[in-house]
């Protein structure tokens, strides 16, 4: 990733080091462009803790750096742009009663937050698998690129979690109830359907995004991308809206089920089907943060909820439970407890929302990242 107008970042000079989970460029006249990669191809670039304090590190710099006209964010290797964060470090943190989940969340949180009010172009590169907290670090910038080989998802409620780093803001906005659907089957979508969904902007193939790089190094971030950008695919979600909107608008997840169970389309039965699979309490949390946030007044308001539900679920029973059962022992079988939505206590639902006694408070972008976060296997 470099050509004969690189200029080196010596200020993250992490470059030399091949073993670097995160690797920085400055490329074109004067260093315009900065480059973050994503440097941890075998675990299809999950995010870690020291990940994360990293990258701010570096936008923090870029952003007071006047040379430093527009930044990209990509992942090493074609399997993917990031498969969320390291939820294995998670499980282990969650067994053993630690904080430094909790720790990594409110530094992630912020980093979210951030890239979000980022004061210059932020071209995030959405390509292969894009999942959990890949989202919150690319679906939040001011230019999203997807390609023929993305899949974004928020898979969160199939391991008794809830679609974090701003994924209940993100869905919750989304046209009708498209991001209902998603949030609560767990589902993954293609190019045409994440531009559709508002979680991309631009269509640019797998094989362009080396020209696109070179490009930004050159010209202003619209000209660059007015360059190679092409006509998106065609939106399978738009088409099944109507059916969508009408089973998904309840505020309920018993009524959603029934909705579904009554619709003849092929989608419905699929949706039915995945709605089943996944935790009963995370159905029910996720689809009362989805209309909460709703109504939030900004994307801060939205992690500030969010932190207190995943505080929350890291120390109950499901979340756990789900990481073992698709990742640990990967028998595909988790015991949820309650075992139906039927059984979900209201009054439990509602000590998921209420105020922690420290709280996130992810208006406030300036603060000092907190201690590091093990960087072990496994991705979300």
């Amino acid at each position: 990733m470099s050509d004969h107008n690189t200029t080196p970042d010596t200020a993250t000079d992490v470059n030399e080091a091949t073993d670097a989970t995160v690797l920085t460029e400055r490329r074109g006249p004067n260093g315009r462009l900065g480059i973050i990669t994503l440097n941890r191809p075998r675990a299809i670039n999950a995010l870690t803790h020291d990940m994360a304090i990293q990258i701010r590190a570096v936008l923090e710099e870029w952003a007071r750096d006047d040379d430093v006209e527009a930044v990209a964010l990509t992942g090493t290797g074609d399997r993917g742009l990031c498969a969320g964060g390291d939820i294995v470090a998670i499980y282990d943190d969650a067994r053993t009663g630690g904080t430094a989940t909790e720790n990594f969340w409110r530094d992630e949180y912020h980093l979210n937050a951030f890239i979000a009010s980022y004061p210059k172009p932020y071209v995030a590169l959405m390509d292969g698998l894009v999942l959990g907290g890949g989202v919150g670090l690319s679906a939040h910038a001011s230019h999203r690129v997807v390609t023929d080989r993305t899949r974004i998802g928020m898979p969160e409620v199939g391991i008794g979690f809830l679609p974090d780093v701003g994924g209940t803001w993100l869905l919750s906005n989304a046209p009708g109830e498209l991001g209902t659907k998603l949030a609560l089957t767990a589902g993954h979508v293609d190019a045409g359907d994440a531009i559709a969904v508002g979680l991309a902007d631009h269509y640019v193939p797998a094989a362009e995004l080396g020209t696109l790089l070179d490009l930004l190094a050159q010209l202003p971030v619209d000209a660059a991308l007015d360059e190679v950008t092409r006509r998106a695919p065609g939106s399978n979600l738009l088409h099944q809206q109507e059916w969508i909107d009408a089973a998904f608008a309840h505020d309920t997840v018993d009524d959603i089920l029934k909705a579904l169970t009554a619709r003849p389309e092929d989608g419905a039965v699929a949706a039915r089907r995945a709605l089943s699979r996944n935790s009963p309490t995370s159905l029910v949390v996720t689809l009362r943060a989805l209309r909460s946030a709703r109504d939030v007044a900004s994307l801060e308001d939205a992690l500030d909820q969010e932190y207190r539900i995943a505080v929350r679920l890291l120390r109950s029973h499901d979340f756990p439970e789900g990481i073992r059962a698709q990742v640990v022992d990967k028998d595909r079988d988790p015991k949820w407890h309650p075992a139906t939505v039927a059984d979900v206590d209201p009054a439990d639902v509602d000590a998921y929302f209420a105020p922690l006694d420290d709280e996130l408070a992810a208006h406030a972008h300036r603060h000092e990242p907190t201690s590091s976060f093990a960087q072990q296997g496994g991705t979300a």
